[in-house]
This record gives structure tokens, C-alpha cells and sequence, in this order.
């Protein structure tokens, strides 16, 4: 661990979540004895053989992690889904819990619902303030996110992490770009995707997402122009609104990759309430969809503008256009307003 730990087992145990390796609790002043005696009673609890927990009761997800973590040894730290569940870059916990440990490190004990991986980037990968900030041994959040995209199944799975992780603000894009392009990751899985959409990411993604919007969806499926950035005002309030189709009350909101606070989704709802208002109906994307699903977000925009009245067939992007299974492309085929 790249911190000193203390000496004593009462100043080392808040720092490990109350958990304690053997080799730890016996370098501390505690015998064997009296370590059986702590279990036999229930005031301690065995987690792992030769790891435990120093309370009584039910054990927190937290105290879970410590102990793969000791268990392992050898340098290990949380990475991967585990990383990003510790930087609360995603909600869920982890079904196994994934551990890294230096290339070097042999083949140590694996605890059951534990999956190791060998990494040449450690320690530089490892947050070193993790401790002091009561986090069991951890890598930097964008760390976390480049081995999450280097495990994605696809590249629309892997630029998901890169988004949501600075969404929250765990981190952001110029820090993934600089680890990127460090040595250690220049055969990462999906790197062509990661360096477009950080670009965006960068960007806000607000201006890149509506020339997408424009390109990919409306221009390339021959839909009705919209107007761009159309303002409104209702009271005091005034709203700008990306794409509107006046002629059939469509409203297209596209949300970029900003920080998603109280406040931007309370000028969303302003902004959809506004709309709501004026008579339009309102469909709403994010980069993603936009980006790796063009085809059906235009089918989904054009299902809308002909229940609203509009009388064209739907015209397909080229023979690689994507759409749902039976997706009506005939005016006919839709129920008309």
C-alpha cells in the first residue's frame, strides 16, 4: 500500500474498514490465542481464512472489499466494475469483485467471488490518497474507466463508461486522454471510439451532438428540416429548444455530455414543460443513442412526425440502415393524427 500504516491495531483498524489480516493483528500485539479466543466468542468475524472482522453484526459491503483485498495481498487494489462501484461511477455493486495486482506478483490466494487480474501498470494505476480518504486500495477512477473499455463488449458499451464517469464528475476527459495515451495502453480494445468521443465529451458534446443529429439522423433519412435553437419564452423563463419540426409540433431535445446536477435537469424539465406549452410533443436523446443508433432514432422521430400529419414515406439511410424488425416505412403503415 503506498501509505505508511500505524503501528498500533486501534489506529489501524478505522483505517481498514475493522478489517485486519492475521499477519497484521499478530504484528500488532495480538497472539494467536488471543485471536482464536475473538472468534470463538463472535466479537470477531472470519470473512476469509487469515482475514477478519473486528465487530459483531452484519458486514458491510465495504468490510466485503477490504477483505478480498487483504486476502490477495501483494499489492492488490479494486479495479475494473469494483473500481467504478468504490468512485460510485455506476450504482450497482459487482457481482465478483474484481482485484489487480502487478504482473509480477505470481499467483496468489483467490478468495471465492474474487477475479484477479495481472496488470504492468501498477502502482502508477493505483489512487494513492485511498486510504486517507477511508477507500479500501482502489485505481484512479479514469483508470478504472480505460479497463472498463478495454473489457467492453462493444465500442457503444465501452465509450458508456467514459460518458457516465464524467457525467458525474468522477473524472473527466482530459484526464482520460492523458492515461490513454501513455505507453501502457496503446493496444487498449476500442481506443478509435474512446478518442472520438472524448473529443465530444470535451466539447460538451452539445454542438458535435446536434451536427450528428443533423448529419446522421435527419439529412441521411431525408426528414423534414428542423430549426435550430428555437427560443421561447413563458413568463420571465426563456428556453431555447435544439430541434423543432413547427409544422407537425415536434420538439427534439438532444442532451450532451454535461455534468448532469440538480440544475441541468431542472432546466430539462423547464425546457420539456416549455415545449409541453406550446403544443409540442417531445423526444429526447443523449449521445449515445444518437451516435450508435441513428437509424432508429430517425425512425422513431419520423413514426412521431407522421401521427402529427407529415405524408412521406420513410427513406432508408443505405442498405446498412438499421431498424427495428417490421418497422413500418410506409406512411400507410402508421396510424395517421
Amino acid at each position: 500500500m503506498p501509505v505508511d500504516l500505524p503501528k498500533s491495531l486501534d489506529a489501524l483498524l478505522p483505517l481498514q474498514a475493522n478489517v485486519v489480516s492475521r499477519e497484521q493483528a499478530l504484528a500488532r500485539g495480538k497472539s494467536r490465542h488471543d485471536i482464536a479466543g475473538l472468534l470463538k466468542s463472535g466479537r470477531w468475524q472470519r470473512i476469509h481464512p487469515g482475514v477478519y472482522y473486528t465487530l459483531a453484526g452484519p458486514v458491510p459491503r465495504r468490510v466485503v472489499l477490504w477483505a478480498a483485498v487483504l486476502k490477495v495481498g501483494r499489492g492488490a487494489v479494486l479495479s475494473h466494475e469494483t473500481a467504478a462501484e468504490v468512485w460510485e461511477i455506476t450504482d450497482e455493486q459487482s457481482s465478483l469483485i474484481h482485484l489487480s495486482v502487478p504482473r509480477m506478483a505470481g499467483s496468489p490466494v483467490v478468495p471465492p467471488r474474487v477475479r484477479l487480474h495481472h496488470s504492468t501498470r501498477l502502482p502508477e494505476a493505483e489512487f494513492p490518497a485511498a486510504i486517507a480518504c477511508q477507500m479500501p486500495p482502489v485505481t484512479w477512477a479514469d483508470e478504472a474507466v480505460l479497463d472498463l473499455v478495454h473489457c467492453a463488449g462493444n465500442a457503444e458499451d465501452a465509450v458508456a463508461w467514459a460518458i457516465k464517469a464524467c457525467q458525474r464528475g468522477k473524472t473527466d476527459p482530459d484526464l482520460i486522454l492523458m492515461r490513454l495515451l501513455k505507453p501502457g495502453h496503446s493496444r487498449l480494445q476500442w481506443r478509435g471510439d474512446l478518442l472520438s468521443a472524448l473529443a465530444d465529451i470535451r466539447a460538451g458534446v452539445q454542438s458535435p451532438l446536434e451536427s450528428r443529429y443533423l448529419r446522421d439522423v435527419e439529412r441521411a433519412h431525408d426528414l423534414p428540416e428542423g430549426r435550430r435553437q428555437v427560443k421561447t419564452k413563458h413568463g420571465s423563463r426563456v428556453q431555447f429548444h435544439d430541434v423543432r419540426y413547427a409544422e407537425y409540433g415536434v420538439a427534439i431535445e438532444l442532451d450532451g455530455v454535461r455534468w448532469h446536477s440538480g440544475e441541468t435537469r431542472y432546466r430539462d424539465d423547464a425546457r420539456d414543460n416549455s415545449s409541453a406549452l406550446d403544443g409540442f410533443r417531445t423526444l429526447r436523446y443523449g449521445w449515445l443513442k444518437v451516435a450508435y443508433h441513428p437509424c432508429e432514432v430517425a425512425h422513431e422521430v419520423w413514426s412521431l412526425l407522421v401521427k402529427q400529419g407529415y405524408r412521406r414515406d420513410f427513406r432508408s439511410c443505405g442498405t446498412d440502415c438499421t431498424l427495428p424488425r417490421g418497422a413500418p416505412v410506409a406512411v400507410g403503415a402508421v396510424e395517421p393524427r
